[in-house]
């Protein structure tokens, strides 16, 4: 039995995709959570051999939950398909990358196929990325922006960031002009369309 971890803020989506690979005979789902920063300690205690994760969840989003789990056959499940995203993911060692608008047959042959060591992309999702390019924000201008889509002051990103608001100040000015953003807010909505954020 391929045993999974299923994690995923929306009750209803996280029961129906127990459900539907409650179905499958080689698929046992030996443990469900709601919250990002619940998974280390589901993993540690059920030991799953697939950890499927919805990105946008409270606690800690599916990408930096995937990003503490190196070595382990992780599958992200989102109607999130942003570049950015998947990039992203591929980055942290993901193995598989699912929209939820898949069937369930698909889902089931993902988590086969990264379970035996393969890879599973959507193909959409792929081409989509390959086209929209990589990110050209550094590091520190994604951080500064990341702070500032959360409605953080320059004062507030500076402290969080150990910069100064001039240097705030001059990573958010780069990321809107890379961005080809005319404002902060322009920027930020960008960024999260492209999955940069």
């Amino acid at each position: 039995m391929i045993r999974v971890l299923l994690a995923d803020d929306e009750h209803l989506i996280r029961g129906a995709i127990a459900t539907l690979l409650s179905l499958e005979p080689d698929i046992e789902v030996v443990a469900e959570v709601a919250r990002g920063d619940q998974v280390a300690a589901a993993v540690r205690e059920r030991e799953p051999d697939v950890i499927v994760l919805d990105i946008e969840m409270p606690g800690m989003d599916g990408l930096s939950v995937a990003e503490t789990l190196p070595g382990h056959a992780v599958l992200i499940l989102t109607s999130f398909g942003r570049p950015g995203y998947l990039r992203r993911a591929l980055a942290a060692g993901v193995r598989g990358f699912v929209p939820k608008d898949a069937s369930a047959d698909e889902l089931a042959t993902a988590i086969r196929k990264i379970h035996s060591g393969g890879r599973y992309l959507d193909p959409e999702m792929a081409a989509s990325a390959m086209m929209a390019g990589e990110s050209p924000l550094t590091e520190r201008e994604r951080g500064a922006l990341s702070l500032a889509s959360r409605g953080a002051t320059v004062g507030e990103i500076a402290a969080s960031l150990h910069l100064t608001e001039g240097t705030v100040r001059n990573y958010l000015s780069s990321a809107i002009t890379k961005l080809g953003a005319t404002n902060r807010i322009t920027a930020i909505r960008v960024a999260q369309e492209k999955g940069w954020l």
